[in-house]
């Protein structure tokens, strides 16, 4: 198969992908994106019904303040440009049976003034709660887009500071959710801690996000996750990169240890000088590869490491407007009247996010609300092998959310114009995530040393092959997913030795 030695194949058409299509026509190369599903953005989507907008991603974008070291990657990628951010004065809420709430401000001295008030008794560990997030407020991270004397200044003085925090650092990254939602005497603010964070994940994420909430760098972009998604198509495209939707990649074609193109489940063949896969990492590796390209390093994720958990996503399109709700960034979650199954999980509280920041999101006087819940893939695959069982069971969901949504917010069964249910296995169809995962690996206490050595974008035996997205960045997230792309261009143009370019222009 011969191929320009510029000529890059790239799948999948997320963050990851277009941003590695974007920084490789911004430095010559000739790049092809092939993407199964027919629009840009993976999980950074959203899908209509009846006037209303329903949204599976975007919560809050690090990176919104032009002052951010993150800002300069979404100026590069045509994100930026003409974005209106909403700061919330709150991440979320959390309201207790007691009558109580904890509110989860965005601002460290109000959310430390609240908490010592709600639970005096907590106060050493909601201090070193706040000190966390001063911690992690403390960073002046360098941007590589800044002059060489402010980046050098900024390096110096960041190692300075990790230098200082050290030893708190690796505390907290050692931390996971339900270990420290353990240590709090109240029972609503061990509660509200175990609902606002993922038990697993390491704590340093929660007190870096708190961080960045805090100096107003992590906004919720107007219009959500599509139009983010089509801005980067948009941009890789005015560069001259070629996309491909409805173009589903099969296989890897390889030749004497060596990438050589790709094969589409129709059949054609297309030849490329590097292939460089963002789509899933464990259909790349098992599926587009067969498996053959696997060291115990490379195998271990996949066999040990903890996954984002899969998602049940309730959309709901409601005749009103909720301003008696204060916006938050994330939602409010409260209690019901008593603890329920919904689909494999028993519940005894029900998170809800209302898009009352954002009315772009619905008709007008109008409300699109979500609520997403942990639900297990194997449960809905087995589900699925009867197609009318597994109709019905989301049918049933979307009429039992209801029923509970009453209890919070009386009259809403009536005011329900349309009701949608995505599950783990919808995530799956239209991205191909393993499990229906939303963000890939989970940063853990044992996996936490990915974050001053991250993970490997080759594959042992295979030149001319390149992995970025989530799967090689443990932890997920938008700006990682761009970074991804960026940083695999900065490699491959070290490989051809020359000087890695990019534009905001």
């Amino acid at each position: 198969m011969a191929s320009d030695e510029k000529s890059i194949i790239i799948i999948g058409a997320g963050f990851s992908g277009l941003a590695a299509g974007i920084y490789g026509r911004m430095n010559g190369y000739n790049t092809q994106i092939f993407e199964m599903h027919n629009q840009p953005g993976g999980l950074c989507t959203s899908w209509k019904r009846k006037g209303y907008t329903f949204d599976a991603c975007i919560h809050w974008l690090v990176g919104s303040s032009p002052q951010s070291p993150h800002h300069h990657i979404w100026k590069e990628t045509g994100i930026a440009g003409g974005r209106e951010f909403v700061y919330a004065d709150e991440y979320c809420r959390c309201e207790g049976a007691d009558g109580r709430t904890v509110v989860f401000y965005a601002n460290i001295n109000r959310l430390e003034r609240h908490l010592l008030d709600l639970a005096p008794q907590d106060e050493k560990t909601i201090i070193e709660f706040i000190n966390g997030i001063r911690m992690c407020a403390a960073f002046n991270f360098p941007s590589d887009n800044e002059p060489l004397p402010v980046r050098l200044r900024k390096s110096v003085a960041t190692f300075f500071t990790f230098m200082r925090y050290a030893n708190s650092f690796r505390k907290w990254t050692k931390i996971t959710g339900e270990e420290f939602a353990s240590r709090f005497s109240d029972p609503l603010l061990r509660e509200a801690f175990r609902e606002i964070w993922i038990p697993e994940f390491s704590v340093i994420f929660m007190l870096f996000t708190f961080a960045w909430l805090h100096q107003r760098n992590a906004g919720y972009p107007i219009g959500g996750s599509m139009p983010m998604s089509l801005a980067l198509e948009v941009r890789y495209q005015e560069l001259g990169g070629v996309l491909h939707y409805n173009k589903k990649v099969a296989r890897i074609i390889t030749t004497d240890g060596k990438a050589a193109g790709i094969r589409l489940v129709d059949g054609t063949e297309i030849a490329a000088a590097r292939i460089i896969s963002a789509a899933d990492g464990h259909a790349t590796l098992y599926g587009m590869l067969d498996g053959k390209f696997l060291d115990t390093k490379t195998r271990e994720p996949y066999e040990k490491w903890p996954l984002f958990p899969s998602l049940l996503f309730i959309s709901l399109g409601v005749n009103r407007r909720f301003d008696d709700i204060p916006v938050t960034v994330s939602g409010i979650t409260y209690p019901l009247v008593e603890p329920v199954m919904i689909a494999d999980k028993m519940c005894d509280r029900l998170p809800v996010h209302i898009y009352n920041q954002d009315h772009t999101m619905a008709p007008e006087g109008k409300t699109a609300i979500t609520i997403m819940l942990e639900s297990d893939y194997e449960y809905w695959k087995k589900l699925a092998e009867d197609r009318n069982l597994y109709m019905q069971k989301k049918d049933e969901i979307a009429s039992l959310i209801i029923r509970l949504l009453e209890q919070r917010f009386p009259g809403i069964t009536d005011q329900v114009e349309v009701a949608d249910v995505a599950t783990p296995l919808t995530f799956e169809r239209y991205t191909g995530n393993w499990q229906g995962s939303f963000e890939g690996w989970l940063i853990t206490p044992e996996n936490a040393y990915t974050m001053t050595r991250p993970m490997a974008q080759t594959v042992p035996g295979l030149k001319n092959f390149y992995m970025c997205g989530q799967w090689v960045e443990p932890g997920g997230g938008l700006p990682t997913s761009i970074m991804s792309g960026r940083r695999l261009m900065k490699k491959i143009c070290r490989e051809d030795g020359k000087q890695f370019a990019s534009s905001d222009k």
